[in-house]
């Protein structure tokens, strides 16, 4: 009965402790995988853009990531499964299209409900493919899309309730402000910004439902400068963790 006793609360305790350490970890961290690639060069340089933007997800605290620089991983749904959200900061352009099964793969986990967010020029990615487009809300499109030169631009925060952008105000990046980029799927404009090039308002920072899933372009990000940007920074944070569950915990603090 004395041993009995003895290695029930020996057991209690063990729980316990194993509790508390489970407590002192905190919340479960958001599995991010970021695909990244070659661009053609001497337009950006692809892994310093990869690599910042990792930086930024893994300062926040909230993100696990693992960088990937092979679109063949898409193949495997099995892989996929242990992600909430994709990120594509930049893809292999040597490589224009990937297969029916990686194709299906990367909807698929969209559909499921889980998160996509894309950035910058990776939405030039599969130009054969148009269904990549709708994921991506709108697309750049070689030859139609476009931009004036780099420069300071005022940018809107026009949505002002939305968990990614609630709390910022207007504000102004050195950056490539995008212009004409393609598509004609509903998308819920974030921020926005007026282009000398295209002489209209274009959208930067947008959101798009795709089947239980979500997704989010961010058209910011030219190089790790306008990355390591405040506003761009936060932006990509909570982009990605909205993208990934629906809600950005630093949004309600």
């Amino acid at each position: 009965m004395r041993y009995f006793i003895s290695s029930f609360f020996v057991g209690m305790l063990t729980v316990g402790l194993c509790a508390m350490a489970g407590a002192a970890d905190g919340p479960k961290k958001i599995q991010v995988l970021l695909i990244a690639g070659d661009d053609v060069a001497p337009f950006h340089d692809w892994r310093e853009i990869s690599e910042t933007t990792r930086d930024v997800l893994v300062a926040s605290g909230r993100f696990d990531v693992r960088v990937c620089e092979d679109p063949l991983i898409l193949e495997s749904k099995t892989a996929l499964g242990a992600y909430d959200v994709i990120v594509f900061t930049m893809f292999n352009r040597h490589l224009p299209t990937i297969t029916d099964q990686a194709k299906e793969n990367l909807l698929d986990f969209v559909k499921s409900g889980k998160g996509f967010y894309v950035q910058h020029l990776a939405s030039a990615s599969f130009g054969e493919w148009d269904e990549f487009g709708k994921l991506c809300g709108r697309k750049w499109v070689m030859g139609t899309s476009g931009h004036g030169p780099r420069s300071v631009f005022p940018v809107r925060v026009v949505g002002k309730d939305h968990p990614i952008t609630k709390g910022m105000k207007d504000f102004k990046v050195y950056d490539e402000l995008y212009a004409k980029l393609q598509g004609e799927g509903p998308i819920e404009v974030l921020v926005e910004a007026d282009s000398d090039w295209s002489k209209g308002t274009e959208p930067l920072v947008f959101t798009v439902k795709y089947g239980k899933g979500r997704s989010v372009h961010n058209a910011f990000g030219h190089d790790h400068k306008v990355i390591g940007d405040p506003n761009v920074k936060r932006i990509i944070a909570r982009a990605v963790e909205w993208a990934a569950t629906g809600k950005v915990a630093e949004a309600n603090e």
